[in-house]
């Protein structure tokens, strides 16, 4: 089982937005299990948080910016392939403006401010999606693809041709993870003369200087271009290498630019929320295609987590059986609602119950059309969570369970006589002071039948 990581200290970095120009210090600190990665802006009034999520991507034009309730996060890609380049699952980035410093334009300085934090392992087994078939996205006006195939491990493919003759076609492979510090990281943004010349002329890069971007010049540079690139950059003097690039920068590879967008990928793939186990092959990837993508595949493991049941083999000696229940519930009959408890961990349990026609409220609960009740699957879910959070006294016969909190609860399908229902409860933070905050599902005829987010204490019997 992989565990969950986070930073161990806080460590803040400041530099410029290289679209707004202003500067910002950044905050990376500790999160706890399931937080994901965060966005606070502390400028604001009541500190809104953003999550990193594909969803809340609204344009993707010069970088990738999110919006939630107005709040704006701009440029969040470097960043956040530094995080996964790390190995991180749960980081607070506290934010005193909308856009992320620019820094060299690469995800070097993060990587660095991250190792200096320090890299510390949760007690929760980390979210990782397993690949088992192609899932591609194509966008049918730039003809750029991108698509994940099962693979042991998680692997990076980016191939980028620009149509120009400076640039030609590159291509970057990241086999797996751990290469992307010493690989991927340094890795710089880059833009096209043309592109950076309409830039200029909007006021839409007032945070560049030529310390940050590659310039590709793919195009005769005209007198009166080359002295706004020298008033924008404040630099006496601007002339163009051999290969084609400004001579303000030194290619750290040949392919430095095939790279980088491999970086963007990286980050950009992020925003699907959970790890991902396969390989990415994207075909001039940009910020669009890398977030529709990110957004499809993120709806696919949606679905197919939510109708994802476990497999138990219920022939199996069961971890409690009903005597050992009831040495540990309060609960007795008709009300102890469990039979067997399958397995558990410090942070899961699965429970079972054989639903019979001699169930008692079947009797007033649609005689005719019996169908349990949908708050008694509820319970029974509570009771299975109940075993969990009781494992860590020494004495549970002496404690009482009470609800605290029920959110988000659904019922997808009908309880019916003779149906075996499965009872999935795993925490969503850990237990402190008796309190137990957990997802729970509830499975029948390979099927969710009812989810739900459950709060509950236990107490001292008095």
């Amino acid at each position: 089982m992989v565990k969950q990581k986070t930073i161990k200290n806080e460590i803040s970095l400041t530099g410029v937005g290289l679209h707004t120009g202003k500067e910002v210090t950044m905050t990376f600190k500790p999160a706890p299990i399931n937080n994901g990665f965060t966005f606070v802006r502390v400028d604001l009034q009541g500190q809104p948080v953003i999550e990193a999520d594909a969803n809340y991507v609204v344009n993707t034009q010069r970088g990738t910016n999110l919006e939630k309730l107005g709040v704006k996060i701009q440029t969040p890609e470097h960043v956040l392939a530094a995080l996964v380049g790390c190995d991180l699952d749960n980081v607070i980035i506290e934010l005193n403006a909308s856009e992320l410093p620019i820094m060299d334009g690469s995800s070097k300085y993060f990587v660095e401010a991250i190792e200096n934090a320090g890299i510390e392992e949760q007690d929760a087994k980390r979210n990782v999606y397993v690949v088992k078939e192609v899932i591609s996205f194509t966008d049918e006006t730039t003809g750029s693809e991108i698509l994940v195939m099962p693979s042991d491990d998680y692997q990076v493919t980016a191939m980028v041709d620009f149509g120009t003759k400076v640039l030609g076609t590159q291509n970057a492979t990241m086999k797996s993870i751990a290469d992307f510090k010493d690989e991927i990281a340094n890795s710089r943004t880059f833009s096209f003369l043309h592109e950076l010349e309409s830039l200029l002329e909007n006021g839409l890069i007032k945070g560049g200087d030529l310390n940050n971007a590659i310039v590709y010049v793919d195009k005769e540079i005209s007198d009166a271009t080359m002295e706004n690139l020298k008033k924008a950059f404040g630099k006496d003097k601007i002339s163009v290498k051999p290969n084609g690039v400004l001579d303000n920068l030194t290619l750290h590879y040949p392919n430095e630019a095939a790279r980088h967008k491999l970086l963007d990928v990286v980050g950009d793939l992020s925003l699907i929320g959970v790890r991902i186990q396969g390989k990415i092959i994207a075909n001039k990837p940009g910020h669009y295609v890398n977030t529709q993508f990110a957004k499809k595949l993120a709806k696919i493991i949606k679905i197919e987590q939510r109708n994802h049941v476990p497999v138990y083999d219920l022939n199996l000696e069961p971890l409690m059986d009903i005597h050992k229940i009831m040495a540990v519930l309060p609960h007795r009959p008709p009300f102890l609602l469990i039979d067997r408890i399958i397995e558990m961990s410090d942070s899961h349990v699965v429970g079972m119950k054989n639903v019979t026609m001699n169930e008692n409220f079947f009797v007033g609960h649609f005689p005719e059309a019996p169908v349990m009740p949908g708050v008694l699957i509820v319970e029974a879910m509570a009771q299975t969570g109940g075993i969990l959070v009781l494992s860590t006294v020494p004495d549970p016969e002496n404690y009482l369970t009470y609800f605290m909190k029920i959110d988000n609860v659904k019922f997808k399908h009908k309880v019916l006589p003779g149906d075996t229902l499965i009872f999935k409860c795993e925490l969503i933070s850990p237990i402190r002071r008796g309190i137990c905050h957990m997802q729970a599902n509830a499975y029948a005829n390979g099927k969710l039948v009812t989810e739900a987010e459950l709060m509950a204490q236990i107490a001292r019997k008095q």
